[in-house]
Parts: C-alpha cells; structure tokens; sequence
C-alpha cells in the first residue's frame, strides 16, 4: 500500500514535472512567434518607409506649387496695377507738359 501511494505521488509528480515542461515549450513556442511577428513588421515597415517619405513629399511639392502659383497670381496682379498706375501717371505727366507747352501762362 505504501509502495501504491508512493508510486502514484512519484506518476504524479512526473506528471506535473511533464505539465510543466510542457508549459515552457509553449511559452518559449510563443515568445518565438510574438518575436517573429515583430520581426516582420519591422521588416514591413521599412520597406514601406521610401514610400512614405514618397508620399509626404509629393504632397510637400504639391503644396509648394500651389504657393508658388497664389504668389505668382498675386504678383502678376500687382504688377498689372502698378503698370495702370504708371500709365495713369505717365498720361497725366504728358497732359501736364502739354497744357504747359500750350498755355506757358497757366503754369
């Protein structure tokens, strides 16, 4: 009977020594994986990162065109008004210079 108990205490302790033995395979299999997995979205990542920095900088030279194109816009606006203000001034200069040439008295 002693030799009955003592072997069911040694089967169950070999047992729960193969339980968890059983146990830290598993959770070194899961390390493993988890570590993979990283791995390889690191992996993914990287090889996305030339497209990112693609993306980021299209939309970085787009945005520049746009300000370039408002500020071109605005330049030639200006532009256009300060020609109309020479002319309006140039026209008023050679009025000037011909009412002075035709009526010296009136200057």
């Amino acid at each position: 009977m002693v030799d009955d108990t003592l072997q069911r205490l040694l089967d169950t302790e070999m047992q729960a020594e193969a339980l968890v033995a059983e146990a830290l395979a598993e959770r070194e299999r899961t390390i493993a994986e988890a570590s993979a997995e990283a791995e390889a979205a690191e992996r993914r990542f990287a090889a996305r990162v030339p497209e990112i920095q693609a993306t980021f900088l299209s939309k970085a030279e787009d945005k520049a065109a746009q300000t370039i194109a408002e500020l071109e816009r605005r330049y030639a606006e200006r532009a256009k008004e300060l020609r109309g203000m020479a002319d309006q001034c140039q026209v008023d200069a050679i009025q000037s210079a011909l009412d002075a040439f035709l009526d010296p008295e009136r200057t």
